[in-house]
Formats: C-alpha cells, sequence, structure tokens
C-alpha cells in the first residue's frame, strides 16, 4: 500500500512534510527491536540507560527504542544536578545517591518488563516515504513482537505526529473542527480495542466541548484557542493530542499542563487513536495516514466544513449520538 498524497503536500519551508511515528508492542525488549531497527535502515545502538537505547545514524535520523515506563529510566533531574557542595563528603554523598536512583530504576524496569510495552519511537519520515518505514513493523512482526490485538490485556497505540502545513489558526481551527466531525466515524472504522477503550490514554473528547469549537460564530485567537483547550481538555490522554502543538506555538504559555517534562514541542498534531495492530499482516503507517487523511481533506474543504459543522450542532442540540453516526456513515460512504 502507497501513502496517499495529503492536500497540502509540503511544510512552510516547502519541504515534504513529515510524520513522526512511535508503535508500542509486547514480546520484544528493546535491545531486541534496535536490532530490528539496525537491520533496516542501519545506524548503531548506543545505551541510554539499561531500558532505553537510541539507534543513531540510521535512516531519517536516530531511533529511541525504550521501556514504555517513566519510573523504568533515571530522572533527569536527579542525574544532572550538581553536588550540593564542593566538598569530598558532598561528593561522594552525590554519587552514592545517584547510583542508588539508577539502580532502583533499572530493578523497576526488569520488574515490569514483561507487562509494560515496549516503545519505539521514529525520527520524522517525509510522507511519500512512509511505506518504507512499514519493513520496520514486517520486521518486528517476525522477530515475535505482539500488538493490541494478541492479548486482551494489550492496550497498545500506534501514534503518528503529522507535520502542519499551515499553523495559523484558522488552519488549525479547521482541523480540529474537521477532527471533531470525524472522530467517532474513525473509532468505528479503526475498531478500537476494548483494552484500549477501557484504559485513559485515548479518551474522546467531550461533546461540550466539542458543541464549542463547532460553533459557526466560535472565532478565537491563538491565546483564547489553547485556554479553550486547557479549561476542557486538562490532560494529554486525548485522541488528538494538542499540547505538544501549543507548546511550541506559544512556549510563554503560562499553564504547568504545557510545561510538564512528558510534552515534548513540536509542530505537528499527536494523534494518538490507532491500535498497533501487529497481528494483521499489511498494516502498518500507511494505513492509518492515509485513514488521518479524511480529516485533512474534510479541514481544505471550507463549505463542506461549515455544512457538516453546522449539521452537527443542529443534531446534537436535539437528538441521540446514534441518529448522528448514522448520518456520518453516510457521508462516508459518498
Amino acid at each position: 500500500m502507497e501513502p496517499q498524497a495529503p492536500p497540502c503536500a509540503t511544510n512552510p519551508e516547502g519541504h515534504p512534510r513529515r510524520i513522526g511515528v512511535e508503535i508500542e508492542f509486547a514480546g520484544i525488549a528493546p535491545a531486541q527491536a534496535a536490532e530490528v531497527v539496525i537491520e533496516r535502515f542501519g545506524g548503531r545502538a548506543r545505551p541510554v540507560s539499561p531500558h532505553r537505547l537510541k539507534v543513531e545514524g540510521a535512516r531519517w535520523g536516530d531511533f529511541t527504542i525504550e521501556l514504555d515506563a517513566k519510573y523504568a529510566h533515571p530522572d533527569a533531574r536527579v542525574t544532572d544536578r550538581a553536588p550540593a557542595g564542593n566538598g569530598e563528603w558532598e561528593r561522594l554523598r552525590h554519587e552514592l545517591r545517584l547510583d542508588l536512583h539508577c539502580r532502583t530504576r533499572e530493578l523497576i524496569g526488569d520488574v515490569v518488563a514483561g507487562l509494560v510495552p515496549t516503545e519505539v519511537v521514529c525520527p520524522p519520515v517525509p510522507w511519500p516515504e512512509l511505506g518504507e518505514l512499514d519493513a520496520l513493523f514486517e520486521g518486528l512482526r517476525d522477530h515475535g513482537a505482539k500488538g493490541t490485538d494478541a492479548s486482551l490485556l494489550y492496550g497498545f497505540g500506534l501514534h503518528l505526529n503529522p507535520e502542519l502545513a499551515d499553523t495559523s489558526v484558522a488552519g488549525l481551527l479547521a482541523h480540529l473542527r474537521a477532527y471533531l466531525l470525524l472522530a467517532e466515524w474513525l473509532r468505528q472504522d479503526i475498531d478500537i480495542d476494548i483494552t484500549r477503550e477501557v484504559l485513559p490514554h485515548a479518551n474522546p473528547f467531550p461533546k461540550e466541548y466539542a458543541l464549542k469549537v463547532l460553533d459557526p460564530d466560535y472565532s478565537p485567537d491563538l491565546t483564547t484557542l489553547i485556554d479553550d483547550y486547557l479549561v476542557d481538555n486538562p490532560t494529554r490522554n486525548r485522541e488528538l493530542d494538542l499540547f505538544p502543538l501549543f507548546a511550541h506555538l506559544c512556549p510563554e504559555h503560562p499553564s504547568p499542563l504545557l510545561a510538564n517534562d512528558l510534552v515534548k514541542p513540536r509542530p505537528t498534531f499527536h494523534y494518538r487513536l490507532p491500535n498497533a495492530q501487529l497481528s494483521r499482516p499489511g498494516w502498518g503507517a500507511v494505513v492509518e495516514w492515509n485513514r488521518w487523511l479524511e480529516v485533512e481533506r474534510l479541514a481544505a474543504d471550507p463549505p463542506l466544513l461549515a455544512e457538516r459543522a453546522a449539521a452537527y450542532v443542529a443534531h446534537h442540540r436535539q437528538s441521540p449520538m446514534t441518529r448522528w453516526l448514522d448520518k456520518l456513515r453516510g457521508w462516508m460512504d459518498e
């Protein structure tokens, strides 16, 4: 399967837009997953900590492979801290504290290794080359990696980070509106795993927030758009997480939510919804990218977007969600 072209194929600098990809899975450890990356895309492995590696100098850039558990890795706030003083005793106490911290984190990683997923964070890939990245998924599958549907205990996801072609407020609002309109269709078309439905990592947007944003009179500036989002979505765990984008666009914003260490500022959407379907041959990043493009196509059609937004608002102020889904299915079948 080939990646389809987006409505706007280049970034503001005129280069092909890039897509960051993150994949979670069970069955193989970070070191073995790093070997698969090197087999497919070259590079060399550099251990960062016992449960985190980087493959440097690979195709497109550096890959990070790690256990997806915060407490399995040393905390930079501890490891980067200087000794309390210049004396020998302060230096020795600092080294003992640092050694204990690192050993404890390594032990935590050893304990949870079979319970939390391994994650591969890929460098940004130009969209025309996204199909080549799917070779990595095939390699992971061949080496025993297990995806979401391999067990009821697995709630693993594939995250896409599509680079924006337009960071204007109008462009952001159009994409957010398009996503809110298509969210239920995306969930049904992906067939979200029941475990991922229960876990909080990719929760849907509140309906009242959707109604606010889809109201034709809603015309915020960037600050208002961010503030409204944070009030109704004070969490990273949304199916379309805008924290990284807002942290990039407004680095001086006072909200501590955007200053969280886990928020990585970047000019991308953080699309967290898809399942990691590694047990399905032929599934990969291209499948999910082509599905995501329905959002971009709707955002690129202002008259149709306005028509469907008005229908959504009118419908949800009068009748149940089930009737809206019937209308949505009809649209997608046209």
